[in-house]
């Protein structure tokens, strides 16, 4: 239930209180249909400045893409039997507030571009539960591997049916141009 200012209880309009309550509490991601896990903040993720460390949220997009894949049905294994990896080739990091000792991050992430050859970019967004404000943002992108040899190689077809069906159409202005 939200919690009007008297100003706000006065008004009648239904569709005024559902349409604030929904504004109020709603979080603002990038894109729609992303995919989420809690990440609670303990002390092992703190640094000297006492908020959250730089390397704690890179290890956190590790986790957040491995489950994002494990949920699309790719594990491990599934590489090694393929021999092919995504590998990492950049990392956009934008680190807009700091977080601290007990927070609680949303932590979500999308496939944005997949060329269902060679490579693909993952969005991430970590917003911060109790301030319901962006803290962190990152751009990935990764390209398939040979797990022999390290050198690049087309995407398998499980690859594609996984990662290019799970890539999301960017509104025309968030397109490169």
């Amino acid at each position: 239930m939200c919690h009007y200012s008297r100003k706000r209880q006065a008004i009648s309009n239904n569709r005024f209180n559902k349409e604030f309550c929904l504004k109020e509490h709603a979080i603002d991601w990038m894109y729609d249909k992303p995919f989420i896990q809690d990440w609670h903040i303990d002390a092992t993720h703190i640094d000297h400045y006492n908020h959250v460390n730089n390397v704690a949220y890179l290890a956190q997009l590790e986790k957040l893409a491995w489950a994002h894949s494990n949920a699309l049905g790719l594990q491990f294994t599934d590489y090694q039997t393929l021999n092919r990896g995504m590998v990492i080739r950049r990392h956009e990091l934008n680190y807009h507030l700091p977080a601290h000792l007990n927070d609680t991050l949303q932590c979500a992430t999308w496939i944005v571009k997949c060329d269902n050859k060679l490579t693909l970019s993952r969005q991430f967004q970590f917003i911060c539960s109790k301030r319901k404000k962006t803290v962190f943002d990152a751009l990935t992108q990764f390209v398939c591997v040979s797990l022999d040899t390290g050198a690049p190689k087309r995407m398998p077809a499980q690859f594609i049916r996984a990662y290019g069906e799970a890539c999301i159409e960017l509104p025309a202005e968030k397109r490169e141009r």
